[in-house]
């Protein structure tokens, strides 16, 4: 039998949210639903019942989201207020999503997502039944999928609270320990630079060049990992990263995110928005990465990221070097970073889970959507 095709336009009926500014927002029960999901709770509602929603515009415009029971949905999403075809919510949610409709935004000025662009778009319609048989299978592989999140998370909240435990807070230093300026506890604090030519002068292979879109809190992200070659890296050889060096980013966005350099990316140079912090024998490297990222740490840090900041946030290398950190006895943060890596062997075996179970989850979506989960 052939497969029934539609279009969003001819299948749906959206409609723009109303607009409801921060600063008109009352105190009160009811969410109110964005371009990603729930943005503030106010006293009125408009929608009675769940609708599906579309971001409209920003950077979450193509997001899709159920809302909640009596909530209100502003101009910053489409709902649709109509399905004038058979579709089942939750298949259609999947379907939506496995879209990627910000790939229909508008490009110029700030992203904008019409029904006019996407009303064209094309859809399968498979019978009610079908529809309800493959959310069904999508629901319990995302069951799986978010199961695997939340352990994960568990093993984050563990590492937090064992930090606390052993040391305090390093900010308000209730166990008392001496606090030193990181100049004192560290043989090198430095960034460097980007190559001649920007990332048009980047290799396919070589020695690895670290930017601040490789370093999250706690967790170094190997994806568009640049390189350069020989001639290039001596040009930064005063960066050279060696084992078990902190890496800071000092400007943007991602200011202040903070892991230790993965020894297999080895050797590596940093750019001009990384700082390396190289313990002395007087500090851990483990100890203190999860000092900077705890979480009155971070935020002290990112109120001296905003004293720096002109057009963005950025912290100086003077900044870092007088910023005071407690330091415990390296016997006891040696203490700690051995329980970490016992941790960090578990987390990382509930990665490898988390991994498959996207894994599935994704190709279960494509046979999904081309007819083949069913068959």
């Amino acid at each position: 039998m052939k497969e029934v095709v539609t279009t969003i336009g001819d299948a749906l009926k959206l409609k723009s949210g109303t607009q409801l500014s921060a600063k008109n927002m009352r105190e009160g029960n009811y969410p109110v639903f964005g371009g990603n999901g729930i943005s503030g709770y106010h006293d009125e509602y408009i929608f009675e019942e769940p609708k599906i929603i579309i971001g409209r515009v920003g950077a979450y415009c193509g997001n899709i989201h159920l809302t909640s029971p009596k909530s209100w949905i502003t101009d910053n999403a489409l709902y649709i207020d109509e399905k004038k075809v058979s579709y089942y919510d939750q298949y259609l949610i999947y379907l939506l999503r496995n879209l990627n409709l910000n790939r229909f935004a508008s490009q110029s000025g700030q992203p904008l997502i019409s029904f006019g662009r996407i009303k064209k778009v094309k859809i399968p319609l498979p019978p009610l039944p079908e529809q309800k048989k493959i959310a069904a299978i999508l629901d319990e592989a995302d069951q799986l999928r978010q199961l695997n999140q939340k352990v994960l998370e568990k093993y984050d909240t563990l590492t937090q609270s064992l930090f606390l435990e052993m040391f305090g807070d390093p900010v308000t230093n209730p166990k008392g320990w001496e606090k030193v300026n990181l100049k004192e506890c560290t043989s090198k604090i430095g960034s460097g630079a980007t190559p001649r030519g920007g990332k048009e002068a980047y290799k396919s292979e070589g020695i690895s060049l670290i930017r601040s879109m490789n370093v999250y809190d706690n967790w170094f992200k190997n994806k568009n990992l640049a390189f350069i070659d020989n001639d290039q890296a001596d040009k930064l050889k005063n960066v050279t990263v060696e084992k078990n060096d902190v890496l800071f980013n000092i400007t943007g966005a991602s200011v202040c995110r903070c892991t230790i350099v993965p020894e297999e990316i080895l050797p590596a140079r940093v750019n001009q928005h990384v700082a390396i912090l190289r313990p002395s024998s007087l500090l851990n490297s483990i100890f203190l990465n999860h000092t900077l990222i705890s979480k009155n740490c971070k935020l002290k840090l990112l109120g001296v990221g905003s004293q720096n900041a002109s057009t963005r946030e950025a912290i100086t290398k003077e900044s870092l070097e007088k910023f005071k950190i407690p330091l415990p006895p390296i016997a006891l943060q040696t203490q700690f970073a051995d329980r970490i890596k016992t941790i960090e062997t578990q987390k990382a075996q509930a990665q490898a889970a988390l991994k498959e179970s996207e894994d599935l989850f994704n190709s279960l979506l494509q046979k999904a959507f081309k007819g083949e989960l069913t068959k």
